[in-house]
């Protein structure tokens, strides 16, 4: 039997090839996150598909935070975040090894090898209220660990401003994306209490003397110290299991 031209084509322009049209569009047009798309009826003239297929796109899409659904409103270039990324890498880590310390461990390496690259940038020229933003990050640390409390929150803070002055807006969001991804994996498997929260404190200070006195080396391995305490952190906790 003869396939029909019309037939194999459209056949042709589904699923990834179609999403790779739609934000083709949207690069074609410039728009930004926020901004509409066309209707669905313009995305079915102008791609020449039918409608379920842009509707299957357009859901691929928004998975991955490509464009956004608004009901009643219609739809519009996402916040083009990298959730997706923390939630694929979480899952891979939690499914995809019989060694979870080792899953673990690979996250932790990836992350250390991007701060370790992005401390030596900063340390010679980090600016002084960049410095008293670190103090005062830690100063909320060590309060809260004198009073027995988790400080993760102002734990991401810390390593979020360390690199602040580099004014690259994906280092804060790759950050975010490697601690999401850890601390999900640490809260599922039980690994995630400090035995030492006094001590992890004592290590975030050490980055920061290093780092006022613009003291390269001593600031890369500070921060290595911190993370090699995460690690070992880890190995401990899956030992008690």
């Amino acid at each position: 039997m003869t396939e029909r031209p019309g037939r194999r084509v459209l056949a042709r322009r589904t699923g990834e090839l179609l999403q790779q049209e739609i934000m083709q569009l949207i690069l074609d047009r410039g728009l930004r996150s926020g901004d509409p798309l066309p209707t669905e009826n313009d995305l079915m003239d102008d791609l020449g598909v039918s409608r379920n297929s842009v509707r299957e796109a357009l859901k691929a899409l928004r998975a991955l935070d490509i464009v956004e659904v608004r009901h009643g409103h219609g739809t519009y270039v996402g916040k083009l975040s990298l959730t997706p990324l923390a939630d694929g890498l979480t899952f891979r880590t939690l499914q995809g090894s019989e060694n979870d310390v080792r899953a673990l461990g690979e996250i932790l390496e990836v992350r250390e090898a991007l701060e370790a690259g992005l401390i030596r940038r900063v340390a010679a020229t980090i600016p002084d209220e960049d410095l008293a933003a670190l103090d005062a990050a830690v100063r909320k640390m060590d309060a809260k660990a004198r009073a027995g409390e988790p400080f993760p929150d102002e734990d991401r803070e810390f390593h979020e401003l360390l690199y602040r002055s580099l004014g690259n807006t994906l280092v804060p969001q790759l950050l975010r994306v490697f601690w999401n991804v850890f601390d999900r994996v640490a809260q599922v498997r039980g690994w995630n209490h400090d035995p030492s929260p006094i001590g992890t404190v004592r290590r975030h200070r050490a980055i920061v003397t290093a780092l006022r006195r613009h003291d390269v080396e001593g600031a890369e391995q500070a921060l290595a110290r911190h993370f090699r305490n995460i690690d070992s952190r880890v190995e401990k906790a899956a030992r008690r299991r």
